[in-house]
């Protein structure tokens, strides 16, 4: 299959790319004012976007986020290419139900660009199969380059590698996520592939697990201690303090199984 992916530089992009080359024809694509020609592909994996959930110039994140994703799904349905897109969990905000057709309630530009996109999937009808992938909190290799915005798993791994000190938030313990590996997510993009259906699927383990289990396993496996900080005040009303993907929606199609954290570490060096 010839497929087309979008930031294909960037941490999940990257790992599509290098999976999805074993088994298909793969053409890397990186966002601009243009939109790529879609004629030859059976498929398109758009995963660029401005990621920071803290990012405020609320107008570029709109052009690229929101309405960059609007043109190209609408291009990619007018030639008949099925598109499958990144969406969020963060689209749920504070909400517990995390369910694709429940409430929603995004607390940041992040997470409204993402929503918007949603919102706009589910009340139009295309010609070619859409689907919008709601990524919970996903970690693995390759996160270097994202700064302060890497997942608590390489942040915390990378603090006990260089520095012997783990720092988390205080009341990390009532923090509880959704962690899952890029690995399996990447998994569920090339599965999907062979179902031509459209709709918003969660991809996630459906286990959460607390920001201070996490610190705690990795701090056993590198010898590291743990320091607790305070929350920086700019981030302290966007926090999700829980989120559990429901997978009732991804079960429709495929029972494939999510790695749990705690493997994933007694796997990775």
């Amino acid at each position: 299959m010839n497929i087309l992916i979008t930031g294909a530089k960037g941490f999940i992009g990257k790992h599509l790319v290098k999976r999805l080359s074993k088994n298909h024809n793969v053409t890397e694509h990186e966002w601009g004012d243009q939109l790529p020609d879609l004629w030859h592909y059976k498929a398109v994996i758009h995963t660029g976007a401005i990621s920071s959930t803290t990012y405020r110039d609320v107008e570029q994140i709109l052009k690229q986020n929101y309405e960059y994703t609007k043109d190209l799904i609408q291009k990619a349905t007018e030639v008949g290419c099925m598109i499958q897109y990144s969406s969020s969990a963060s689209v749920y905000g504070p909400t517990e139900h995390f369910t694709e057709d429940g409430p929603l309630l995004p607390q940041s530009p992040y997470a409204w660009s993402k929503y918007l996109v949603d919102r706009w999937v589910n009340s139009n009808f295309f010609g070619a199969a859409v689907q919008g992938f709601r990524y919970f909190n996903v970690y693995g290799k390759g996160e270097e380059h994202k700064g302060n915005m890497m997942s608590p798993v390489s942040k915390f791994t990378k603090q006990a590698k260089e520095t012997g000190t783990i720092k988390i938030f205080k009341g990390s313990e009532n923090y509880l996520r959704d962690f899952v590996s890029v690995r399996d997510v990447c998994a569920i993009h090339e599965i999907m592939l062979e179902h031509k259906v459209k709709g918003i699927f969660n991809v996630g383990t459906g286990n959460p697990i607390s920001f201070k289990t996490i610190a705690e396993l990795i701090a056993t496996k590198y010898n590291a201690t743990i320091e607790e900080i305070d929350m920086p005040i700019e981030i302290r009303q966007q926090y999700q303090p829980f989120t559990k993907a429901n997978l009732n929606n991804l079960r429709k199609h495929t029972d494939y199984k999510f790695m749990q954290l705690k493997t994933w570490l007694n796997q990775t060096k």
